[in-house]
């Protein structure tokens, strides 16, 4: 019988330890975003320094074209 209890009582806690949490919920959304933000700003800085290289290249050809 204390085996059979046993079992019921962790069967119980594994259900309960298993249920999502709205906060964990709440802040793996944050996280994510947070993530998201930042591949975006990194990209809207790759692209800006591939622009001013592009601009870069571009006035010295104008100063000196070969």
């Amino acid at each position: 019988m204390k085996k059979l209890l046993f079992m019921f009582v962790a069967a119980t806690a594994f259900t309960f330890a298993s249920c999502d949490s709205k906060k964990e919920n709440a802040v793996e959304e944050n996280a994510e975003m947070k993530e998201e933000a930042a591949e975006d700003a990194a990209d809207a800085q790759k692209d800006a320094a591939e622009d001013a290289a592009e601009a870069t290249k571009d006035s010295v050809d104008a100063v000196d074209p070969q």
